[in-house]
Order: C-alpha cells, then structure tokens, then sequence
C-alpha cells in the first residue's frame, strides 16, 4: 500500500464516506478537482485497497465509489485529525467545522464486524 498523500485523497475517502457516488457526482463533491486528476486518485486508492468502483452492465455505463471495509480503519486517523485542528489556526478551525458538519454517521458508530 502507498502512503495516503497527496491533495485529494483525503478528501475523496471523506465524501465516499458521506456516501456511494458516481464519477461525476464526486467531481461536483470536491470543487477544483480535474477530471484527470480524480480518476487518478481514484485508480490508486482502489489499487491500495481503499476505494471500491462498482461498473453497472448499462446503457449509458454506471459506475460508482464507495470505501472498503478497509478505509472504515482509517476512522481514528480522522478523529485524531479534527481533535489536532481545534487546537491550531483559522485553517484547522474551518477544516474542523467542515468535518463536524459531515462526519459520516458510519463513523460515529462502531465499525462493520
């Protein structure tokens, strides 16, 4: 598995845990995004395991994203992260007013057994 890094995938797994959605629903999900650049980080978070893309058998094609089972052990990471930003700056305070506003109730609860 390569390290998490880069600018969207974090962000990605967030709106994934929001919800299933298609391609182009996740590219309205995350403004500034390129089309190029979310079908990369796509590609590499379902090659590590953590992204799950589903391809419907229609006409026009359907594919969808949602996390893996896996990407649910990524929840402590992201509680760590909201409790780190309510002590640091105006960037953290936005970034965890954001996170409060939509944390998942998948991650709320205890993971799927």
């Amino acid at each position: 598995m390569r390290p998490l890094t880069g600018k969207w995938k974090i962000e990605i797994m967030w709106a994934l845990a929001q919800k299933t959605h298609r391609f182009g629903e996740l590219r309205r999900a995350l403004p500034g995004i390129t089309q190029h650049m979310l079908a990369q980080q796509l590609r590499d978070l379902e090659a590590d395991g953590l992204v799950k893309r589903t391809a419907h058998a229609v006409v026009p094609p359907r594919v969808e994203y949602e996390i893996t089972e896996a990407a649910y052990g990524l929840k402590p990471v992201f509680k760590a992260f909201i409790a780190w930003s309510e002590q640091y700056g105006p960037i953290a305070r936005r970034q965890k007013a954001w996170a409060e506003k939509t944390m998942p109730e998948s991650w709320q609860a205890a993971p799927p057994a």
